[in-house]
C-alpha cells in the first residue's frame, strides 16, 4: 500500500489507511469472493 500510495514513509501511510470495522469486514468478502473465481493447485494456478 505505501508504494502504491507513493509515501516514502510507512507512517504516513498508516496515517492515511485505517479501516472501520465495518471496512474491514466488507474487504474481507470482496477478497473472498474475488478468490472463490480461482482453482488453485499444487504448483499452479488452473
Amino acid at each position: 500500500m505505501q508504494k502504491i500510495l507513493g509515501h516514502h514513509s510507512i507512517l504516513t501511510t498508516s496515517r492515511y489507511t485505517h479501516l472501520s470495522s465495518q471496512t474491514a469486514m466488507n474487504c474481507g468478502q470482496r477478497i473472498n469472493a474475488l478468490m472463490d473465481g480461482f482453482e488453485l493447485g499444487w504448483g499452479a494456478v488452473l
